[in-house]
C-alpha cells in the first residue's frame, strides 16, 4: 500500500475522486480493494489573531507521540496560494498520509468546514472536528493591528476576519471565546475537546 491513498497500489491509477466504503478504497479504473487507515481529522481554525499559533506549539508537547500538530500557513505560499481548493486539497492529502502511520492530526489554520467537506479527499477521514477559536470583535481589531508590517492586515482585511469569526459563531461548530482567557487555559479546553474525540 502506498502512502498517496489517490494512487491504487495494483494498477497505479490516480483517482481524482477517490472511493471509500469505511476503511477500504476501491480503485475504479481496476475495481482493487485496499485497506487503510481511517482516522478524525482534528480542525483548530478560527479568524486570525484568536490564538491558534499561540496554542498549536503548547499542543504538541501535550500530545507529543499520539497526535500530530500542523500549521497550515506554513504552505501558504508560492502557487498553493493562488488557488485555495488546491491548499485545502494538499493538506488533507498529506494528513491522511500521516495517519497511515496511526496518528490522528490536529491541522491549525483558518478553514470554514465547507471548504473541507466539499473536497474529494473528506473520504480518507471518519469525521473532521472543529473547533474554533473566536475573540471578541475589538480584542481582534487590536491583535491584527498589532501584527508585523509584512503580513499585511489592512483595515478591509481585518473587518474580512470579523466577518468570519461571527460566521463561525452561529455555524454549529464548537466554538471557544479567548477574549479574556490565558494561552495555557486555552490549550487546556483543546486538549481535554481532542482527547475527548480520539478513538480508542
Amino acid at each position: 500500500m502506498g502512502l498517496d491513498l489517490r494512487i491504487c497500489p495494483s494498477c497505479g491509477d490516480r483517482a481524482a475522486r477517490p472511493v471509500a466504503a469505511g476503511a477500504v478504497l476501491t480503485c475504479v479504473r481496476c475495481e482493487h480493494r485496499w485497506p487503510f487507515t481511517r482516522l478524525p481529522l482534528f480542525a483548530l481554525t478560527g479568524p486570525s489573531g484568536a490564538g491558534k499559533s499561540t496554542v498549536g506549539p503548547l499542543l504538541t508537547s501535550r500530545f507529543a507521540g499520539e497526535v500530530v500538530v500542523l500549521e497550515q500557513d506554513v504552505l501558504w505560499a508560492d502557487a498553493l496560494r493562488d488557488d485555495v481548493r488546491a491548499f485545502r486539497s494538499v493538506w488533507l492529502r498529506m494528513a491522511a498520509m500521516l495517519h497511515q502511520n496511526g496518528r490522528p492530526v490536529v491541522l491549525c489554520g483558518t478553514v470554514a468546514p465547507p471548504e473541507f467537506e466539499q473536497l474529494p479527499e473528506r473520504v480518507f477521514f471518519s469525521e473532521i472536528h472543529y473547533l474554533a477559536l473566536v475573540s471578541s470583535p475589538d480584542s481582534l481589531r487590536r491583535r491584527l493591528r498589532a501584527r508585523p508590517a509584512w503580513r499585511e492586515w489592512d483595515e478591509p482585511r481585518i473587518e474580512e476576519m470579523l466577518e468570519f469569526s461571527d460566521w463561525l459563531r452561529n455555524s454549529g461548530v464548537d466554538v471557544f471565546d479567548t477574549t479574556d482567557v490565558a494561552a495555557e487555559d486555552t490549550a487546556d479546553h483543546a486538549e481535554k475537546w481532542i482527547r475527548s474525540r480520539l478513538p480508542d
